[in-house]
């Protein structure tokens, strides 16, 4: 969520630093140029005011005093640009000089000199340039009227150059451009604090509800900041959690305590039954089958006190030889498969996986109990230890007629038997049992069909403390 939350909000605040600094640059620009065409102006009112006296060309008796001050003008615009740089001349109205510097400048046929100077010509001064950025190798042209009686009499144009300009236009750019960096510099560490504060109680709500469904019933959302709604939020989901816990341990409670009582009841009727069948012949089948299923019973109501036990146990996980583990249980139950006429091989390389020994135990002599009871004489039950990755695996396989798909999805089921299996010993609630003790230490355990015939079941495990979660480290 970070993710996404994160660049939306630079991808936000970008766009408005953009939004203020590509107006403040044009601004800046705009007043550079404002700057040097305001003094070009400047120039060009005092080179009028210069020229009003020369405006007629030196003829007759008034020829030295004209060529004085003509001579004057001259000097004031071949100092102007000694000094500045800048071109400047006052041109006639039919375009020759009055006074110009350099001397071998004149007005062009066209472009922007041009430009200027016909619409000073009229009695105005020029229009302001068009904006020069820095990219642009152009010139500014400023151009005002000499008038003298009220007529256009004379034109002082300056041309002036741009590297200054562009200059100071480039170098306010690069201030502008350091301040929108160092601002989105603060602008994401200000996201990054606001995301995190934020999404603290999101990923903490994450956690515990991780923690709550893979069977650690007692985590609890940690008090933590953020906006009020998320912090309500957590509360209420502590609150649910409790609620839901509670209910859990009322049932595991009923369960447990209904076993419990019902053993006493039931352990008082099978000891009247012992009492009447010594009054009955011994062959007698009605109280052969009443004594069966009265231990049916009691073995339905045990692993229903084992089924609760097992739901509120914590698994204490360490790292286990599971190789040297499955090898002891599968030499425990050899005696029992060849008393049967079966052949119990295993495959059992050291191997370390995070389990609890006494869970995985019980596991592999649930699973190894159903291989050997469901396979037929003269068939195989094989037991092999495998590691891949982050996963260790204990496979059993067996020969026996196996399960078809529909009865492979309900495998697990409590008090589910196949419809083949009915007369078999058993309660149905061995491998929920096993399924509940693995997933309370971050293991799985899974169904498949074996070829040519028989079933397939795998028990997974993890290598590593955080594959197995947190639950004895």
């Amino acid at each position: 969520m970070r993710t996404r939350l994160l660049p939306l909000l630079i991808v936000l605040m970008a766009a408005v630093l953009l939004a203020l600094g590509l107006p403040l640059a044009v601004s800046l620009a705009a007043a550079q140029q404002q700057r040097v065409v305001v003094d070009r102006i400047d120039d060009t009112a005092r080179f009028a005011a210069l020229a009003q006296f020369v405006t007629d060309r030196p003829t007759g008796s008034r020829a030295d005093v004209t060529d004085e001050r003509g001579e004057t003008l001259a000097g004031e615009l071949r100092m102007y640009y000694s000094v500045y740089g800048i071109r400047a001349g006052v041109f006639y109205r039919d375009d020759t000089p009055m006074a110009n510097a350099p001397g071998d400048w004149f007005l062009p046929e066209k472009g922007e000199g041009r430009d200027a100077f016909n619409e000073a010509l009229l009695g105005r001064r020029s229009h302001d340039p068009e904006q020069v950025w820095p990219w642009q190798r152009t010139r500014l042209v400023v151009a005002s009227p000499v008038i003298r009686d009220g007529d256009v009499v004379a034109v002082v144009v300056t041309d002036s150059p741009t590297g200054q300009m562009r200059s100071r236009i480039l170098h306010g750019w690069l201030f502008i451009g350091a301040g929108e960096v160092a601002a989105m510099l603060l602008a994401v560490g200000a996201a990054l604090r606001l995301t995190g504060w934020v999404l603290r109680p999101v990923r903490v709500l994450d956690a515990t509800t991780h923690d709550i469904a893979t069977g650690r019933l007692k985590s609890r959302v940690a008090a933590a900041g953020g906006p009020p709604e998320l912090r309500r939020l957590a509360r209420s989901f502590n609150e649910m959690a409790d609620n839901v816990e509670q209910v859990l341990e009322q049932q595991r409670a009923f369960v447990a305590d209904a076993s419990h009582q019902l053993r006493n009841p039931l352990a008082a009727l099978l000891l009247r039954i012992e009492l009447l069948a010594l009054e009955l012949p011994e062959d007698n089948e009605e109280i052969a089958s009443v004594r069966t299923e009265g231990k049916r019973l009691a073995q339905v109501l045990d692993d229903l006190l084992d089924l609760a036990l097992a739901e509120h146990a914590e698994a204490d996980l360490r790292l286990t030889d599971i190789g040297a583990l499955t090898a002891e249980r599968v030499a425990a139950w050899r005696p029992a498969a060849e008393a049967k006429g079966v052949r119990l091989t295993g495959t059992c390389p050291a191997t370390t996986a995070c389990a609890d020994p006494v869970t995985l135990s019980s596991a592999l002599d649930a699973v190894i109990d159903n291989a050997v009871k469901f396979t037929p004489a003269g068939q195989s039950v094989e037991v092999e230890v495998a590691a891949a990755g982050d996963t260790a695996t204990v496979v059993v396989t067996d020969g026996g007629p196996g399960l078809s798909d529909e009865e492979l999805s309900r495998v697990g089921d409590r008090f589910w038997r196949s419809a083949a299996h009915q007369n078999v010993k058993g309660s149905g609630l061995g491998l929920s049992i096993t399924q509940t003790l693995l997933a309370a230490g971050g293991g799985s355990i899974s169904y498949a069909h074996h070829e040519p015939q028989g079933l397939r079941v795998t028990v997974s495990l993890p290598r590593t403390a955080t594959g197995a979660g947190r639950a004895g480290f």
